[in-house]
């Protein structure tokens, strides 16, 4: 299965790539990307993914396929075929 990550803002500057098509396994998880990525860019640890490795730290999320309004919120579930997610830091404050 094939899916593809876009990495914006400062997870741009961490991977150095704008994209990144990954090859995974039929049960893969959305869980299972974020351990992925902790592993392949520990930079993320404790700036977008949790110290635990395998969430996210607040205001980060994956968003599926361009629509804002679906992000992966449920870490277990996993992607579809092609799917084109995009890791987002959503910064808040006032």
């Amino acid at each position: 299965m094939k899916i593809t990550i876009e990495f914006t803002g400062i997870t741009k500057s961490i991977t150095q790539a704008g994209a990144i098509e990954f090859n995974v396994p039929q049960h893969f998880t959305y869980r299972d990307l974020v351990k992925m990525l902790a592993v392949k860019y520990p930079s993320m640890l404790g700036l977008i993914i949790d110290p635990d490795g395998e969430t996210f730290m607040s205001s980060n999320m994956f968003v599926i396929n361009g629509n804002l309004e679906f992000p992966a919120m449920i870490l277990d579930q996993s992607p579809a075929d092609g799917e084109f997610i995009s890791l987002m830091s959503v910064i808040t404050g006032g």
